[in-house]
């Protein structure tokens, strides 16, 4: 089968010069007969070619009897009728010249085998033709600059879209038109929106990567319920991020790992939506918990300006509003840093009584001297070094002679800094708001929405100043694969990892009490001894290990107790004797993992080890494999991270040394993909030189 075409494919289904529907109706609410309408509303430039057995005349235009009457092939075609049907009109379409194909008809694989079977010849159709094709199954799509709305949705029925610079996908059609509805009540600018139904071709990953080469779309909002393709979703997010375009995502649905959580550690802490989480902060996406919140971000982002950092500036005429702005600005990670301390001596000059650290509060004089709105805002731009400044003003706007002295006093504070990002926090009618945002103001009535926005596109701004970041390091050559369906010991699973390039205690396997001495004094006391035995997952469990042995004695005595522990508790399993390790003093214990995602594929875990990861879950993911630069975002995103960076006088420990392993092993477990199924390092401890693991864990798929 020919392979999947590019993203350039989707532009005769957004453009296209001609469209034919299929089952067209001359009854303007039925599902044949609204696109009719909605594209003669929209005033559609080219042919509109309704095609029905009737033939006859449908909503004013002349009609077709069958797809082979009309006069040329459609660039576009949009299906309206039975499943049975829809194959067979697809694919003569196709092969005359149809480039794009919109299907409503249900009753494909959502349904039986018989319309599995049907939705499977539809994909050959499409990709032995070239023929892209939107469903089965779905609510169409629309282009607002083209006056193209190949949709069924009753939600044009009240307006149709603003044309604006936002791209929308669902793989929901209803809750798709929902968001658009609930955006045009916002005023927010649509350039093109799109429901994918069932999938057969065009998916959510196609689209997000059209709308990133689009040069109309500025950001891209998407609602997303699953993946099917990894490596092509995490391309166009990647794609989006290099264009320098947000991606706001609401990403439902989760479900844990399962049976896999008893054996390893990593996947316990892993369920497919830790993993989306995940997936989705690697590429810079921001992911909305709410409808609410995924509106207040894109709605931000048709700005378009993102601070190159997280400093926010607040000016207030109430001092109750700028504690509510801190505390929200402390929940969403934005700094709300004082003002230089000149600056603030010389507003504290003009205004006494005036609070003047940050947030600024004016207090209520400012409604007798206007200018002091404007003194303070433009000494809050020019010195506060803030990637955006938000300005509480309550229900002034809305009192038309002292809203219009605001309006005034804000437009000379902030005249010359129209790149910068100014928020108004008020309470206005739909027409004074309209006004400030045509001047370049975001508005919120939220004072807390309004921060947790800034917040998102302060985090733009930096993953699009970072980029993909550093490229993941090459393989070793001298790195081992991982055996298919091979039952691995602690000693087998660690050399693997070693030839990979993770960094493993030095260690002897001893078979009796005289070869573990003889490995302990090579090695150098004191020494740990570990059970070993790939039967035996979890050593401590049945009192397989004990440390820090000081000599010859305790070695022998140690050795004898756990080999007797492992055959009782044990009886069955295969035992190769016993691991003899250095006792690895000082440091902090980390755990570094890789789980199996159904969805990423190998997803690498790192945390702090013991009770942080396995009681409080501080513990961070990302898809496999990755560089430094990601490695090293992880090491710092855990709340543990200051006990590697020097916690109360402690000394710094060798974090470098630990992203290159957690960067190394995220390589190793991509190229092992197929065989793997997961991968514990844990303790993997990190000092103040290097770091290395003392135990290790690995399991086959």
């Amino acid at each position: 089968m020919p392979s999947r075409p590019g993203p350039e494919s989707l532009r005769s289904l957004f453009w296209p010069k001609s469209v034919a529907i299929l089952g067209a109706s001359n009854e303007p609410s039925r599902i044949g007969g609204r696109p009719i309408r909605y594209l003669k509303e929209g005033g559609f430039p080219g042919p509109i070619w309704p095609v029905n057995t009737k033939g006859g005349t449908i909503q004013g235009l002349p009609a077709f009897k069958t797809l082979d009457e009309l006069p040329e092939a459609p660039e576009a075609l949009i299906v309206a009728v039975p499943a049975a049907a829809v194959c067979d009109a697809v694919e003569s379409a196709a092969k005359r010249g149809t480039r794009a194909a919109v299907v409503f008809s249900a009753g494909f694989a959502e349904a039986d085998e018989a319309g599995k079977a049907m939705q499977e010849r539809l994909v050959r159709i499409s990709r032995e033709t070239g023929c892209r094709v939107v469903g089965p199954n779905c609510l169409g799509l629309f282009n607002s600059r083209h006056g193209y709305a190949p949709t069924f949705t009753a939600s044009l029925d009240h307006g149709h879209p603003k044309a604006g610079v936002v791209g929308m996908v669902s793989q929901s059609g209803a809750y798709g038109s929902h968001l658009f509805v609930l955006t045009r009540d916002r005023n927010i600018g649509m350039s093109c929106w799109l429901t994918t139904g069932n999938e057969c071709d065009v998916d959510v990953s196609d689209t997000i990567a059209y709308f990133a080469d689009d040069p109309e779309t500025k950001v891209i909002a998407a609602y997303v319920e699953g993946i099917k393709d990894r490596d092509r979703f995490l391309s166009a997010l990647e794609r989006a991020r290099a264009a320098k375009k947000p991606v706001v995502m609401m990403k439902v649905g989760s479900s844990a790992v399962g049976a896999e959580a008893a054996v390893s550690h990593t996947a316990s802490l892993a369920g497919s939506d830790v993993v989306y989480d995940a997936a989705l902060r690697q590429l810079g996406v921001h992911r909305a918990e709410t409808t609410e919140e995924m509106l207040d971000v894109v709605y931000a982002a048709t700005r378009g300006i993102y601070p190159d950092n997280n400093r926010l500036g607040i000016v207030t005429i109430s001092g109750g509003a700028g504690v509510l702005m801190a505390d929200a600005a402390e929940r969403h990670g934005v700094d709300v840093a004082a003002m230089p301390d000149a600056a603030q001596a010389r507003l504290k000059a003009i205004l006494p009584f005036a609070a003047v650290r940050n947030p600024v509060d004016t207090t209520a004089q400012f409604f007798n001297d206007m200018s002091l709105v404007t003194e303070f805002t433009k000494t809050i731009l020019a010195e506060g070094g803030y990637g955006a400044l938000a300005a509480f003003v309550t229900a002034i706007p809305r009192n038309r002679e002292t809203g219009g002295r605001l309006k005034e006093a804000l437009a000379k504070a902030t005249a010359d800094y129209r790149d910068r990002l100014l928020i108004l926090c008020m309470l206005a009618t739909p027409e004074m708001t309209k006004e400030y945002e045509e001047l370049g103001y975001l508005c919120f009535e939220d004072p807390s929405r309004a921060v947790a926005a800034f917040a998102a596109l302060a985090r733009f701004g930096k993953g699009f100043a970072r980029g993909a970041g550093s490229p993941p390091p090459a393989l070793p050559s001298g790195a081992q694969p991982i055996p298919a369906g091979a039952s691995l010991g602690e000693a087998e699973a660690k050399a693997l990892l070693a030839s990979a390039g993770v960094p493993v205690a030095k260690e002897g396997l001893a078979g009796t009490a005289e070869e573990a001495v003889a490995a302990a004094e090579s090695i150098g006391y004191p020494v740990v001894l570990k059970i070993a035995s790939a039967d035996i997952l979890h050593k401590t469990e049945i009192g397989g290990v004990r440390l820090d042995l000081a000599d010859a004695s305790a070695v022998r005595v140690a050795f004898g107790e756990i080999m007797a522990r492992a055959r009782k508790e044990r009886p069955s399993a295969q035992i190769d004797g016993c691991l003899v390790a250095p006792m690895i003093k000082g440091g902090v214990e980390t755990i570094l993992g890789v789980v199996h995602d159904a969805a990423f594929g190998p997803v690498v875990m790192f945390g702090l080890g013991g009770i942080f990861a396995e009681v409080l879950k501080d513990v961070t993911f990302r898809v496999a494999p990755f560089g430094l630069d990601e490695a090293r975002a992880m090491i710092r995103e855990v709340k543990g991270f200051p006990l590697l960076d020097g916690a109360r006088g402690k000394p710094k420990l060798d974090t470098e040394a630990l992203a290159k392993a957690v960067s190394a092993l995220s390589v190793y477990a991509a190229a092992n993909a197929v065989t793997l199924r997961s991968i514990d390092v844990n303790p993997f401890i990190v000092l103040e030189r290097g770091a290395v693991a003392v135990d290790g864990l690995i399991e086959t798929r």
